[in-house]
């Protein structure tokens, strides 16, 4: 496949460096995934104050100066569309780019593997793991997320214990009409208000609330280890293919005239234009991982604190919604919101995992 011997590999064969001399495609590349996952924690992190929203709205006003006003007012119908509407793009999506990724791993990457005599298993692996995350998927679709009804208004109201701060009591939904329980939540999207509310998927088209907040940790846990499995597999496919060949100890004639031995950075740029699609596969897997396995621990961490997501962002500024800036004495601190509904970490994953509420559902029907 990269022949045999230790010949040496002419200028022509490598990306030419002369206008850019080290910035090829491996720096390239980690340079747009430290971008990335910067991006990711700059998000997380500071979509919980008003720094990063200040940021975008100045940015927006930016862009106001220099976009024309039809092109803005499109952009917004779209926005809207995408994220504030109920709609199937993101779901198609989802399964348009799950559905690239495996072919291209069936097409070239399995075949390859089992002339490199892999472990089935390890091959399986991955259409296992597919299966699965397509059950918790669907299931994440289609599952009532705990909408609150008249018929059901009583029984969620004497769930949860109202803290007075983040859920007071006596609060009814302008939109519904009914009294919001603690933990609950009007989606804008959906229309309707939500149990143990956390937040709304696009990507599966539902909000996530008590009902299915189990569907959506077993899909996102199954979509992650699905991608790092299959950046192990790949990863490992291409090492073998480079310990097997001796590629590693080969040499090459730079654009000088001097003769450079095999590094890393030429190795993966040899890789790239011999296996173009499966080093991109490889890329793009690795950076999925990373941003997937992020969130799942930010999630898994709510479920083991009994959080939500919208608890988690409202957090902070629960108190100082609560008792207004200008009623406190300007010597007392403004109290930390504290969370009354973690019983201890076998007693909040019981309550994801096994609602009581969903329970009590299934016997009245």
């Amino acid at each position: 496949m990269f022949g045999g011997g230790t010949p040496e590999l002419s200028a022509e064969s490598y990306p030419d460096k002369r206008n850019i001399p080290r910035m090829d495609f491996l720096v390239l590349f980690l340079l747009y995934l430290a971008l990335v996952l910067l991006g990711f924690v700059m998000i997380c992190i500071g979509s919980k104050t008003h720094y990063l929203q200040g940021l975008i709205s100045r940015g927006a006003q930016i862009f106001s100066y220099v976009i024309p006003e039809r092109l803005q007012r499109a952009m917004l119908r779209v926005l809207h569309y995408l994220f504030h509407t109920r709609n199937y793009t993101f779901v198609i999506l989802h399964l348009i780019l799950q559905g690239m990724v495996y072919t291209e791993y069936t097409w070239e990457i399995f075949g390859l593997c089992q002339q490199l005599e892999f472990s089935l298993y390890y091959l399986f692996l991955p259409y296992l793991l597919l299966i699965v995350n397509l059950v918790f998927f669907a299931l994440s679709c289609v599952t009532n997320p705990g909408t609150i009804t008249k018929a059901n208004e009583l029984l969620f109201l004497q769930v949860y214990e109202f803290d007075e701060v983040m859920f007071p009591k006596n609060v009814r939904c302008p939109t519904c009409d009914l009294r919001k329980p603690a933990r609950s939540k009007h989606c804008s999207v959906c229309n309707r208000c939500v149990h143990r509310f956390d937040h709304h998927c696009v990507w599966v088209n539902n909000c996530i609330g008590a009902w299915n907040t189990r569907y959506f940790l077993s899909y996102l846990w199954t979509l992650t280890a699905s991608a790092a499995t299959m950046a192990v597999v790949s990863t490992v496919f291409l090492v073998r293919l480079v310990v097997m060949s001796d590629v590693y100890l080969q040499t090459y004639v730079d654009d000088l005239g001097h003769l450079q031995v095999v590094d890393t950075v030429f190795l993966v740029q040899y890789l790239f234009l011999t296996f173009p699609r499966i080093v991109f596969l490889v890329g793009f897997v690795v950076v999925l991982s990373f941003l997937l396995g992020g969130y799942l621990c930010f999630c898994l961490y709510l479920a083991a604190t009994n959080q939500t997501t919208n608890e988690w962002y409202k957090g902070d500024r629960a108190w100082c919604q609560h008792c207004p800036h200008m009623a406190r004495p300007p010597a007392v601190e403004p109290q930390a919101y504290r969370n009354i509904h973690s019983h201890g970490l076998w007693s909040n994953l019981r309550e994801i995992f096994l609602p009581a509420t969903a329970r009590y559902e299934r016997k009245k029907k």
